[in-house]
């Protein structure tokens, strides 16, 4: 008989007659020893979901277990992302004025998730694997439609590159033409999140001052050496929300063409105007491939979605493609094709033409409270966007100003963050597309209270 204590064990739970069995013969005490052995091994299922036993491990190697945290060491480029970017997560503020924030809760969410479950349930083999690192080609071609009719910008859908966001743009442009040392031209104040970037890349970011028209190039055409890169925002620049002139245009792009320096166009929200048509793309205006130009859904849709678009000069597209399918292989296909389905459709034409209206709505009701609760007030810029800078008379510092609206649950933006120099206190950047009228409205007031406190 089976002697092995597994066996016997299995034996006794089973059954509550005594344990002593009839005699078997040795064929039959064989195979039941048999089964039972392979009955009690584990299988691959169970050990590929066991657990590992890590005291055996720590007992193996009490050494190991026991020494301090390695140090590792940084590449140069890993020590300028530690000092570039600070990213941190603080407790939700009861109202927050942050900008580039689009209101979530008026999204056709419905609609989408129809859309998107669609292409799920068809999803095709070639949905599901790898595809092309320039992204799906039906939707480059509907977004390079868009921009022809809206933004006047010249391009073949062969020229779009379709990213994660625009982050991914900037990084990607910083990684394929930019050496360490290199200069990068930016406006001041200016998109730090840019300004990371191009740090983080090891280029010299050289501020250069804008005023009611935009971008001075007047100081660009006299750095010497020209810079590899001038970054601009054109059509509504951040924060201070100025258009740049026609004639100024024109001379950025002739810049361009003497030095052979290349123009970052980051268009980030162009689609919301609020008064008069809206201006054409610096894009559109260039005939000698100096321009590239980046967009994003991110705020005309919502940032979760993590698409947008670069479009590249044709000579840049072969070494675009190639990198991005070195970092990440490619955009994920079926957000991509549900996204071709809302412009197609014409569900993303109604849905921005539904949020201007809105945003406009809210732009009023915030400006209104400020020069109500916090006169006298100074608007800065064009009509447009998802956010106002303003110049406010406060008797304070702009530290003093923020941490007293944090006391009363409020985020308060100062633009001094944005300014690779800062030089003046007052001015801040208001936020007002994520906040109904009545929360803006509120919000300001509260904001007053808390800072009349301290007088």
């Amino acid at each position: 008989p089976c002697q092995l204590a597994c066996c016997s064990g299995w034996q006794r739970a089973q059954s509550s007659e005594p344990t002593t069995a009839p005699r078997r013969s040795t064929a039959e005490a064989h195979a039941a020893s048999s089964v039972a052995v392979h009955s009690s091994a584990p299988t691959a299922a169970a050990q590929a979901t066991a657990k590992p036993n890590v005291a055996l491990l720590t007992a193996a190697a009490p050494e190991v277990s026991a020494a301090a945290p390695r140090e590792i060491t940084l590449s140069a480029y890993g020590q300028r992302v530690a000092q570039a970017v600070s990213f941190q997560r603080a407790k939700p503020p009861r109202i927050s004025f942050r900008y580039g924030h689009p209101a979530l809760d008026l999204f056709p969410m419905e609609r989408w998730r129809r859309l998107l479950s669609a292409r799920c349930r068809r999803a095709a083999p070639a949905s599901l694997g790898y595809a092309e690192p320039l992204g799906y080609g039906p939707l480059r071609e509907a977004i390079a439609a868009y921009l022809q009719q809206s933004r006047a910008v010249r391009c073949s859908p062969e020229q779009i590159m379709i990213t994660g966001g625009s982050q991914q743009a900037l990084a990607l442009i910083v990684q394929l033409l930019v050496n360490p040392g290199d200069g990068i031209a930016m406006e001041e104040p200016g998109y730090r999140g840019a300004y990371r970037i191009f740090a983080a890349g090891g280029a010299r970011v050289l501020p250069i001052g804008v005023d009611s028209q935009g971008l001075r190039v007047e100081q660009l055409q006299g750095l010497d050496p020209p810079p590899r890169l001038a970054y601009v925002t054109p059509s509504h620049q951040f924060p201070t929300g100025a258009l740049l002139s026609l004639p100024r245009r024109l001379a950025l792009l002739q810049w361009a063409h003497r030095t052979g320096g290349l123009i970052i166009e980051d268009d980030y929200d162009s689609e919301f105007r609020y008064g008069g048509r809206p201006m054409p793309a610096l894009q559109g205006l260039d005939g000698q491939g100096s321009v590239l130009y980046v967009g994003t859904f991110s705020k005309v849709m919502f940032p979760g979605l993590r698409l947008g678009y670069l479009v590249l000069p044709p000579s840049l597209v072969k070494v675009f493609a190639e990198a991005r399918w070195l970092i990440d292989r490619q955009p994920p296909s079926l957000p991509q094709e549900a996204l071709t389905d809302f412009i197609i459709g014409g569900h993303f034409e109604r849905h921005l033409r539904r949020m201007r209206t809105c945003y406009d709505e809210r732009r009023g009701a915030l400006l209104e409270a400020l020069e109500t609760y916090l006169g006298p007030v100074e608007v800065l810029g064009d009509s447009a966007g998802l956010h106002a800078m303003v110049r406010l008379e406060l008797g304070m510092e702009d530290e003093g100003a923020i941490a007293l609206a944090a006391q009363a649950g409020i985020e308060l933006c100062s633009a001094r963050i944005q300014y690779a120099h800062p030089c003046r206190w007052g001015e801040f950047v208001f936020g007002y597309s994520s906040l109904s009228p009545k929360i803006l409205r509120q919000g300001i007031k509260e904001l007053a209270l808390a800072l009349k406190q301290d007088c």
